[in-house]
């Protein structure tokens, strides 16, 4: 019996053309021994990312990995002997030198199903220094039928001496018409597809989790949070309210209204912004204080969730406390 789409990695109908690419460059013993594949969370790397390991590591390759031989079979049943994924351990957020040495070790031994050997790394800018280093000796000299797939958010954050060893696979933010199809698909509605592809920014992925009940009910809390500090609540009770829900999250969806609230300050067009339900927020905001108060809230945010994403460890709870005492200050000006 032959496996389902998900277990055989079809990619993604608005990566086609990518996809495309790739089989093309394998078939013609052309493709790269290390690929970056990198753009914003949400636009399918890591999908494009499995299709190309499965394909790499089936034994009888179509257009997609043949879902039928052994190959298959052991990388569906999540182990295979000629593929080793490197990711953060639980609970940490950094890449550290130990699992890069058993890259190095890996990549120094013959594949065992006689084809590819695929090192899969993300996000590789979790890689620290040595981490990165230790790596650069397996790209220089990987070997015969040796593929690295490094996955990156932000690649900029990687050592220009990783960077120069792989091919470059950037992923662009697809046009609504090359997903809007798989979006209702899953999202059970024309309109319920194009209301969270434009709260994402385009992004079909992130559509897709903005949309589930979790994410849906802490957009919904928030949305609450912010009126009621619009009719005078006090900012630390709010925060209170929000113990329980992950400060990185609300800070993200912080993030992406006070860039839609930028973009109506400077515009006063609607259409400019991705949460149009959240247009009355906006307009007492915009009228309670100045663009440039806003764009700093908006560094001070950005600049505590790259410190909570690098590990930093600040109290989250005074964090939370602290946004939001700059929201309502800016909200009731």
């Amino acid at each position: 019996m032959g496996l389902s789409a998900v277990e055989t990695r079809a990619p993604l109908p608005w990566l086609l053309p990518r996809w495309r690419e790739l089989v093309r460059l394998m078939d013609a013993g052309r493709l790269p021994h290390a690929l970056l594949i990198s753009g914003p969370h949400g636009t399918g790397k890591q999908t494009l990312a499995e299709a190309l390991t499965a394909r790499a590591l089936c034994a009888q390759p179509a257009e997609i990995a043949c879902g039928n031989c052994h190959s298959c079979h052991m990388l569906a049943s999540g182990y295979h002997p000629d593929l080793l994924r490197v990711a953060p351990e639980e609970g940490k957020r950094m890449i550290r030198i130990d699992p890069i040495r058993q890259v190095n070790t890996f990549v120094s031994q013959t594949a065992q199903q006689g084809g590819y050997r695929v090192i899969e790394i993300k996000p590789a800018e979790a890689m620290n220094i040595a981490a990165a280093n230790a790596l650069l000796k397996s790209l220089e000299e990987p070997g015969a039928r040796t593929l690295f797939i490094l996955q990156s958010d932000m690649p900029s954050r990687l050592l220009p001496t990783i960077r120069s060893r792989c091919q470059h696979w950037s992923l662009a933010i697809p046009e609504l018409d090359s997903c809007l199809g798989w979006l209702v698909e899953q999202l059970g509605s024309d309109e319920e597809a194009r209301f969270w592809w434009r709260a994402a920014g385009g992004l079909p992925l992130l559509a897709t989790e903005m949309a589930a009940p979790t994410s849906r009910a802490l957009r919904q809390q928030l949305h609450e949070t912010f009126d009621a500090l619009v009719r005078g609540a006090e900012p630390v009770a709010e925060a209170a309210r929000l113990d329980r829900q992950s400060v990185d999250n609300i800070l993200w969806y912080g993030i992406a209204w006070l860039e839609d609230l930028i973009r109506f300050g400077l515009s006063g067009e609607s259409g400019d912004v991705r949460n149009p339900d959240l247009m009355p927020l906006y307009r007492q905001a915009v009228k309670n204080a100045r663009v440039q108060d806003w764009f700093r809230l908006l560094d001070y945010a950005r600049e505590q969730r790259r410190l909570l994403g690098e590990g930093g460890n600040p109290n989250a709870q005074l964090v939370l406390e602290a946004w939001l005492v700059r929201w309502a200050a800016l909200l009731r000006s």
